[in-house]
C-alpha cells in the first residue's frame, strides 16, 4: 500500500519548502537545510550521542550510552562520508551555525534491491523536536534519493523507539525485524518502508 499523496505539497502552516539549489535544501528564520561538509562532523557527532543519551535512556544500558564518545562518532561519521553514493544533510540554526540535527542516507544495506535505498540516521537535538525539522530532513532525503534514481526508502527503527509514529505519520509502513547487538545486548529493531519515494519528497506536513 502505498503512502498517500499530499496534494498541499510545497508548503505548511509551519514553513516553506524553498526551490532546491545543491547547497541550501530549505530554509526559513528558525532552520536550514544543507548539505554537510568535514567542518560539521564533530557537530553531527555531539548531535548524535547527545540525541540517543535523551531518547534511549531507560530503553539502551546506561554502561552503552555513557560510553559513546563524540570523538568516536567523529572518526565513524568521517568514514562514512568517504563511501561512495553516502550523503550528509544538516539542519542548522542561522543565528549561531549549530548543527541542530542531520540526516545520513545512501544505498542500502545488505541484499536489498539497488532502487531502495536506506535512511542510515535521522536525529534532531532534544529541544529542536516538534519544529518540522526532521520532516524536512526527510523531505529533502527523499529527493536527493530520487534524484540517484532511488524509487523507495526505508529506515531501521528500534522497537522501542519513542518517536516510531513520526515514520508512521509520514506515511511509512513496517514490513520487517530484526536484531540488533548494542554492547553486550540484543533489541529489535523495524525497517520502516516508504514505498513511493517521489510521494514522500511531496510531503510536508505536519509538525516532526
Amino acid at each position: 500500500m502505498r503512502p498517500r499523496r499530499d496534494r498541499r505539497a510545497g508548503t505548511t502552516a509551519r514553513f516553506t519548502i524553498a526551490p532546491y539549489n545543491p547547497h541550501i535544501d530549505h530554509m526559513d528564520e528558525r532552520f536550514e537545510i544543507r548539505p554537510s561538509t568535514g567542518d560539521d562532523l564533530f557537530m553531527i557527532a555531539g548531535v548524535l550521542v547527545d540525541t540517543w543519551r535523551s531518547t534511549f535512556r531507560g530503553l539502551l544500558a546506561d554502561t552503552y550510552l555513557d560510553g559513546m564518545s563524540r570523538e568516536e562518532q567523529a572518526i565513524r561519521h568521517a568514514r562514512r562520508m568517504g563511501v561512495a553514493g553516502v550523503s550528509y544533510l544538516v539542519a542548522v540554526e542561522p543565528s549561531a551555525g549549530e548543527v541542530i540535527g542531520f540526516a545520513n542516507f545512501g544505498p542500502a544495506r545488505g541484499h536489498v534491491p539497488a532502487h531502495i535505498h536506506e535512511l542510515y540516521a535521522l536525529y534532531i537535538r532534544a529541544n529542536y523536536q516538534k519544529l518540522g525539522i526532521g520532516a524536512a530532513l526527510l523531505r529533502s532525503t527523499a529527493v536527493h534519493c530520487a534524484g540517484q534514481g532511488a524509487t523507495s526508502l526505508f529506515a531501521w527503527v528500534l522497537a522501542g523507539n519513542p518517536n516510531r509514529q513520526f515514520y508512521e505519520r509520514l506515511g511509512a509502513k513496517a514490513v520487517e525485524t530484526s536484531k540488533i547487538g548494542l554492547g553486550d545486548q540484543s533489541y529489535e529493531q523495524v525497517a520502516y518502508l516508504w514505498d513511493d519515494i517521489a510521494a514522500l519528497a511531496r510531503r510536508t506536513r505536519g509538525p516532526s
